[in-house]
């Protein structure tokens, strides 16, 4: 077998920092419109998709233990750096005081570095004011007890519809915004692959290993045991796994040229 590259070093994080922020925003909501006004029509659904570049380091199920960073389960109304259990705060978050609203979780899930300076979530956060609002309706779905937020709706001419389902709007009358591959090709899931690797890495860089698969997955149990992710769990490993097998294998057949 051959030898795994250690894809996970400083220049590599920057590189895949700077790539992701400048996101597609095509169709994302002004950040003018308040939080409130995005959450009436936010979508659980794609919030739990966007919410994969975070599962690299947060837990959000009920009883999951913390990972590199804190478990999101229950998080909204939570007190700041107050996760039982959890003993890496710094300084900088705990200053940061306070509860975790829906609005102080949009401002920091916007740009965690600006909003909390010192923090060491290295993530350049979600450009798209949509994205976040659906990442916030999928923390709240992950609660004892959600908040309703179907009383916003009058307030946006009730165009989510009201639902039957304690406030979490249907995904299915949600359309679907195109999903962010960089140069990765679109196939059978580049999107699970892109949102678990361009966290921390460039894609450009994942796109060029052309690895077999049992080196992949040495890769990505590499990333858990040497790095500190938090495992992908099924389906989405086996997806990743067919997806990087397919199309940047040894052949490297879909390697970028430019």
């Amino acid at each position: 077998m051959q030898t795994i590259p250690r894809l996970l070093t400083p220049g590599i994080i920057l590189v895949g920092l700077l790539a992701a922020l400048t996101p597609a925003t095509a169709g994302a909501a002004s950040d003018e419109t308040a939080i409130s006004e995005r959450l009436a029509s936010a979508s659980p659904e794609r919030g739990r998709k966007v919410f994969r570049v975070c599962t690299a380091c947060h837990a959000v199920e009920a009883g999951a233990p913390h990972g590199i960073g804190p478990t999101l389960w229950a998080v909204i109304g939570r007190e700041v750096a107050s996760a039982e259990g959890f003993d890496r705060y710094t300084p900088a978050m705990k200053s940061f005081g306070g509860a975790w609203s829906p609005e102080r979780l949009d401002q920091y899930l916007r740009q965690p570095m600006a909003a909390v300076e010192g923090t060491t979530m290295v993530f350049p956060g979600l450009a798209s004011a949509d994205d976040r609002a659906d990442v916030i309706a999928w923390l709240n779905a992950n609660s004892p007890q959600p908040i309703d937020f179907t009383s916003n709706r009058a307030a946006t001419g009730g165009a989510a519809g009201t639902g039957d389902n304690g406030g979490i709007v249907s995904a299915a009358s949600q359309p679907e915004r195109p999903p962010v591959l960089g140069v990765l090709v679109a196939a059978e899931g580049a999107e699970e692959t892109y949102a678990y690797c361009a966290v921390c890495h460039s894609e450009r860089i994942v796109a060029q290993q052309g690895l077999t698969r049992p080196d992949w997955e040495e890769l990505l149990e590499q990333m858990v045991e040497e790095n500190g992710m938090n495992p992908i769990g099924e389906p989405d490993l086996g997806r990743v796994l067919d997806y990087l097998t397919a199309n940047y294998g040894p052949d490297r057949p879909n390697f970028p040229d430019r």
